[in-house]
């Protein structure tokens, strides 16, 4: 059982190992397709066209594609990606910081959304069926139809214009205490929270609703067990893997929400710098933070995959 259990886990490794790939293909294929380069941007647009073409050549943008993208594999193989074409900075330098934002805010946000998603989850499931658990449901997907900008525009019209809790930009230079840390970060939070608690909540209540379905908790219930003992302590033990599938799919999904927010409240992350990037058609930095992403979604996306498969074989031994 456990060699199966190994040959399966090593199936969705392989798996993710052939996404990267292709994911890395992909990145440069479609960098390298965007009209334009870094050339223009420096030289703008009344430079000749010599000037911009011995930019070119010396910035290496004129070799065959297939030489550039050998180039770009071997200094990622090495953990070096480079330097900016526009400021001419280490890119891991650039990256560095942003990185740091995006992933304290990414932390802020799975710090409210798992436990919400939880207490949510949970608390529809013991009340199965009911007004509240009808009522909730229906905002939940109410909230999952809003596209993520939509939420941030709204968050923006009543938290920073009507009442004035919280700026409507991410100054994250001004914080200095607790305080200014929930004021500046309440927004872009709030927003990527309201989105993945929804999705997330949603997942957890029907694995636990699954759950509840065994005989044994039938019996549990017919015996005259608590309902917050049976979740607690009976399904939610039982229900562990796919909960944390659940989650980290949602959490894996938060990643495109990251886009929007950072634009939205000025947010300097990593998605900020990968949208001022492209707009510099700064290759390198682009190609970066885009592998970035990718890498960290395929990570999610095959814990979920892996967490799925273990409870399962798991499921089926008892």
């Amino acid at each position: 059982m456990n060699r199966g259990l190994g040959r399966l886990v090593l199936g969705r490794l392989g798996a993710s190992a052939f996404s990267l790939v292709f994911v890395i293909v992909a990145i440069f294929t479609i960098t390298a397709a965007l009209p334009g380069d870094v050339a223009d941007t420096l030289l703008g647009q009344g430079a000749t066209a010599g000037a911009t073409a011995a930019l070119r050549h010396a910035m290496g943008l004129d070799q065959p594609a297939w030489l550039r993208f050998w180039h770009w594999l071997d200094s990622m193989l090495h953990a070096d990606p480079g330097r900016s074409l526009l400021t001419g900075r280490p890119v891991a330098e650039l990256i560095g910081l942003r990185l740091y934002n995006s992933l304290l805010l990414a932390g802020a946000t799975a710090a409210v959304s798992v436990p919400a998603s939880l207490a949510l989850g949970l608390a529809c499931t013991m009340r199965q069926g009911s007004w509240f658990d009808r009522f909730v449901t229906t905002a939940l997907l109410g909230v999952v139809s809003v596209p993520v900008f939509l939420l941030a525009t709204v968050a923006v019209f009543v938290f920073a214009v009507q009442f004035r809790v919280a700026p409507a930009l991410a100054d994250i230079n001004a914080v200095h205490s607790v305080w200014q840390f929930i004021r500046v970060f309440f927004m872009p939070v709030i927003t990527l929270a309201g989105a993945t608690t929804a999705q997330m909540s949603r997942m957890i209540r029907a694995c636990m609703i699954d759950v509840f379905s065994a005989p044994w908790i039938e019996m549990a219930v017919l015996k005259g067990v608590p309902p917050v003992r049976i979740v607690l302590f009976h399904a939610l033990p039982n229900a562990i893997g796919p909960v944390v599938n659940a989650i980290a799919l949602s959490l894996s999904s938060l990643l495109g929400g990251v886009v929007v927010v950072e634009t939205v409240f000025n947010y300097p992350g990593m998605a900020g710098l990968m949208v001022d990037s492209v707009a510099a058609r700064d290759v390198p930095v682009v190609q970066c933070c885009a592998l970035i992403f990718c890498v960290a979604y395929l990570f999610l996306t095959t814990l979920a995959d892996v967490v799925a498969v273990a409870s399962t074989r798991r499921g089926g031994s008892h």
